[in-house]
C-alpha cells in the first residue's frame, strides 16, 4: 500500500476586549501525512512493515494577529513580526506480525518505532506570564528556576529594580522543515489484538494500544525574548536613571519539552457480513488523555554568553497546566459492493471534548469531536485497486474564560475536511 493523506484544519482564535470581539485565524489549513506499508501472509502467519505520519495537530497566527499582542497594548514596535504557531507531528515505523490459531482466531501485534517533533512560537502576555511566576496566583500554570529568580530581581512589581513593565514574553522553537519539528525525540511503542469469527457472518475483535515511551523533545536553537520597559541607565549597564525606554531583551538557549507522550487506548467493536455486497460495523474505543495530557512542560537553559547578561547560564522551568479527560469514542460504518470492482462506504464517529475549558490554549485546540466519512474503492484487474476517503470533522467551539480581569476570554473554533488516496498492489 501507499497513500497519502490531506489534513485540513480550519482554525480560529477570538478575543474578548473592551472594543469588541477580535478575531484571528490560522493560515495552517493543508498538512501532508505520506504512508508505505508491505504485508506478507505465508501459511498461518502474516508479517510486514509500515511506516505512517499517524497525526498531531498545528496552528499558525501572522505577525498581524491578535495573539501577535497577547496584551492588546498596541505595542507594534516590539510586536513586529511576532508569530505564533505550533507544529506537532508524530510518527510510526512498525513491524506487525499475526497469527491465525484456528480458522476462527487470529492473534497479533506490532512493535513501533515512534518519532515526534515539534515546534512553538508562543507570545504570553504581562499577566499570563506572571500567573506562571507568582506562587499566589498559577492558575494556568507555574514558572520557577534560577532565570525565573533573576527576573524577579530586576522587575519591580516582584520589588525589583531596573524593569516597570513587561509588555509580553515569547517562547520561540521553530524551524522551516515540513517533515521534522526543531525538537525532536525518538521511542517504542506496541499493540496487541484479536479477532473471532463467532459465525460466517459475524465477527468480534479487541485490541490494546500502549502508550508511547518518548525520550524528551530537544531543540538547541531556541529562544525567550522579553518586551520589557526597563531603566535606560540599568539597560546601559549603569545606575538606575530614572527614565524607561521599550525594549527587547532576547535570550539564546536550549529547550527541553518533558515527557510528551502519546497516549494509550483500548478498543473493542464487531462486524456484520450478511452477504459478499454488504458489511457493517460499530467499534468503541476509549484513550487515556488523562495519562499523558496532564502537564505540558518546558525547560529552558540560557546559553552561557555574554549577550544573555544576567540570564547566562540560567534554567527557566516552565509548566502549563493540560488535565485533559479520557475520551470514549464511539463509530460505525458500512461498505457496499456496487458491482465486483466498486465499493462505496460510509461512517461516522462521535466523542466528547477532551480540553477542559480552563486550560483550552488557541495555539492546541484538539476540540474536533464528530466525524462524518465517505469512501469507494476501486479495484483495476486482479492485483490493483483505489481507495478514497473524505472525513469531516465539524466544528468544535469552546471558550477558555480567563481569570475575570487580566487574562479575556479566547473562544477557539476548530473544524476539519480531510482526504486520503491510496494505491494497493497484491502480489
Amino acid at each position: 500500500d501507499v497513500a497519502l493523506g490531506f489534513l485540513g484544519p480550519d482554525v480560529s482564535a477570538i478575543v474578548a476586549t473592551p472594543m469588541g470581539m477580535i478575531e484571528a485565524s490560522s493560515s495552517a489549513t493543508l498538512f501532508t501525512m505520506p504512508a508505505l506499508g508491505w504485508a506478507r501472509k505465508q501459511g498461518a502467519l502474516t508479517f510486514g512493515v509500515g511506516v505512517f505520519g499517524q497525526g498531531g495537530m498545528g496552528t499558525e497566527f501572522g505577525p498581524t494577529s491578535w495573539l501577535a499582542d497577547p496584551s492588546q497594548g498596541g505595542n507594534s514596535a516590539l510586536t513586529a513580526g511576532l508569530v505564533n504557531r505550533s507544529e506537532v507531528s508524530v510518527g510510526r515505523f512498525l513491524v506487525p506480525v499475526v497469527y491465525d490459531v484456528n480458522d476462527k482466531l487470529s492473534i497479533g501485534g506490532t512493535l513501533d518505532l515512534v518519532w515526534a517533533g515539534m515546534d512553538l512560537q508562543m507570545a504570553m502576555s504581562e499577566a499570563q506570564f506572571l500567573d506562571l511566576a507568582n506562587p499566589q496566583s498559577q492558575q494556568a500554570g507555574r514558572a520557577s528556576g534560577s532565570l525565573a529568580q533573576a527576573f524577579g530581581m530586576i522587575y519591580e512589581p516582584f520589588g525589583g529594580t531596573g524593569v516597570k513593565k513587561l509588555h509580553h514574553a515569547y517562547f520561540d522553537f521553530s524551524n522551516d522543515s515540513d517533515f521534522t519539528g526543531a525538537a525532536m525525540g525518538l521511542g517504542f511503542s506496541g499493540k496487541i489484538g484479536l479477532v473471532y469469527q463467532v459465525s460466517p457472518e459475524l465477527s468480534v475483535g479487541a485490541t490494546y494500544h500502549a502508550g508511547t515511551a518518548l525520550a524528551d523533545l530537544e531543540a538547541d536553537e531556541a529562544s525567550m525574548r522579553m518586551a520589557i520597559n526597563m531603566d535606560i541607565g540599568m539597560a546601559m549597564g549603569g545606575l538606575p536613571s530614572g527614565e524607561y525606554m521599550d525594549m527587547e531583551l532576547p535570550v539564546s538557549g536550549e529547550i527541553v519539552v518533558e515527557d510528551f507522550q502519546w497516549p494509550a487506548s483500548l478498543g473493542a467493536g464487531v462486524a456484520y457480513q450478511p452477504n459478499e455486497k454488504i458489511l457493517v460495523g460499530v467499534d468503541v474505543r476509549w484513550v487515556n488523555w488523562s495519562g499523558v495530557m496532564e502537564n505540558f512542560n518546558m525547560s529552558f537553559t540560557a546559553d552561557q554568553v555574554p549577550e544573555n547578561g544576567p540570564f547566562a547560564g540560567q534554567q527557566l522551568d516552565a509548566t502549563l497546566f493540560q488535565n485533559w479527560e479520557d475520551q470514549t469514542i464511539i463509530a460505525g460504518g458500512g461498505a457496499y459492493g456496487v458491482t465486483e470492482a466498486l465499493e462505496v462506504r460510509a461512517g461516522f464517529s462521535l466523542s466528547a471534548n477532551p480540553v477542559p475549558d480552563t486550560y483550552l490554549n488557541a495555539l492546541f485546540p484538539a476540540i474536533v469531536t464528530d466525524h462524518v466519512n465517505l469512501g469507494v474503492g476501486y479495484r483495476i484487474g486482479e492485483s490493483s485497486s483505489v481507495d478514497i476517503a473524505m472525513s469531516k470533522g465539524f466544528e468544535g467551539e469552546y471558550t477558555n474564560p480567563g481569570n475575570g480581569t487580566t487574562v479575556p476570554p479566547v473562544t477557539s473554533t476548530h473544524g476539519q475536511l480531510n482526504a486520503q488516496l491510496m494505491y494497493s498492489y497484491r502480489f
